[in-house]
């Protein structure tokens, strides 16, 4: 059990009526609480909780619509996620309770302080690492346009500029990160055919590759429901198309593809994780065509070569500069 749901179940008197759990783990949280509802942005998360609790959780970016009696927000690392969340939810909640719990070192008792817009926040328990903040709403605000607040940022190509939208919550919000600029530098003579952005964020790469290789079938995957959304914004900012898919990790992409393309994410939260990363390098050739490549950009400290030549059979570093490496590899 999540450590936050067991700060939960300590309170669980408090959540006698209908109940909407915001951005939940995959734990047996629902089945403790039964009139708890779950609304997810992440499609890991939300695969696990859509098989044990069929019909008592959602995925996407806009809370459900329904009525609830209290709402809980699982803290998530962007204030600016957090703002737009808390928002959504103390709109459906006039005169109702709405809960933030989040782990110490992710900033909760900082994140509490955005509650004071709909009320006045106490602290209700703190263990497990973990603190539990209320608030009766009593100024309740209308309910949040998403893409009001996405992010526009114009970059400037050797093909012409591309508009970039991405909303928050969404990696390097705002802005291009320099690993992902470094790939960019390095996508030429991919091989025609389906091409995979993989983790594509903001849809940056998709976009580009979509651009520059405008007869490949594209398609952008990413497990954040926050980040399919802005990759569609991206995409139908510049005119262009794409299929852009929610899953979690390389499992849930096509099979056949020319090519894999990505800055892998090895972070959620405020835990470091390489597994998503990890499971792309080992499963990358199922995907692949023969002659089909991956490429990819990573932190040079990171240990891919090895993994990437055990999977694949072969690895060459394209650019090594800034603390990145841009690596190379074919499926033979």
């Amino acid at each position: 059990m999540d450590p936050r749901s067991e700060v939960l179940l300590r309170q669980a008197e408090l959540f006698q009526g209908d109940l909407l759990l915001a951005g939940l783990p995959a734990d047996d949280l629902l089945g403790r609480l039964p009139r708890a509802h779950g609304w997810s942005w992440h499609a890991g998360e939300q695969q696990v909780l859509g098989a044990r609790f069929a019909g008592r959780s959602q995925f996407g970016t806009i809370a459900p619509q329904r009525s609830f009696d209290s709402a809980v927000l699982f803290l998530p690392k962007s204030r600016e996620l957090t703002d737009y969340l808390l928002q959504s939810l103390a709109a459906r909640l006039t005169g109702g309770e709405l809960f933030l719990v989040g782990e110490k070192r992710g900033g909760i008792e900082r994140a509490a302080k955005q509650l004071a817009a709909y009320g006045k926040p106490r602290k209700l328990d703190s263990a497990r690492h973990c603190q539990l903040w209320q608030v009766s709403v009593t100024q309740a605000p209308t309910t949040p346009d998403l893409h009001s607040l996405a992010q526009h940022y114009q970059l400037e190509l050797s093909d012409g500029p591309l508009q970039v939208l991405s909303l928050p919550g969404v990696f390097s919000h705002g802005r291009l990160d320099r690993g992902s600029a470094l790939l960019l530098e390095q996508l030429e003579g991919l091989p025609s055919g389906h091409l995979l952005d993989f983790g594509c964020g903001a849809g940056v790469l998709g976009a580009v590759l979509k651009r520059r290789y405008p007869q490949s079938q594209v398609s952008l995957l990413d497990v954040d429901a926050f980040a399919v959304e802005s990759s569609r914004l991206t995409l139908a900012a510049n005119g262009l198309e794409g299929m852009v898919i929610a899953g979690d990790g390389i499992d849930a992409a096509p099979r056949e593809l020319a090519a894999i393309l990505s800055n892998p994410p090895f972070h959620q939260g405020v835990h470091t994780d390489y597994q998503a990363s990890e499971h792309l390098l080992r499963q990358a050739a199922s995907h692949l065509v023969r002659g089909g490549e991956l490429r990819l950009v990573a932190n040079s400290f990171l240990k891919y070569p090895p993994l990437i030549e055990q999977h694949l059979g072969n690895c060459q570093t394209l650019k090594d500069a800034e603390g990145f490496r841009i690596y190379r590899a074919i499926r033979r």
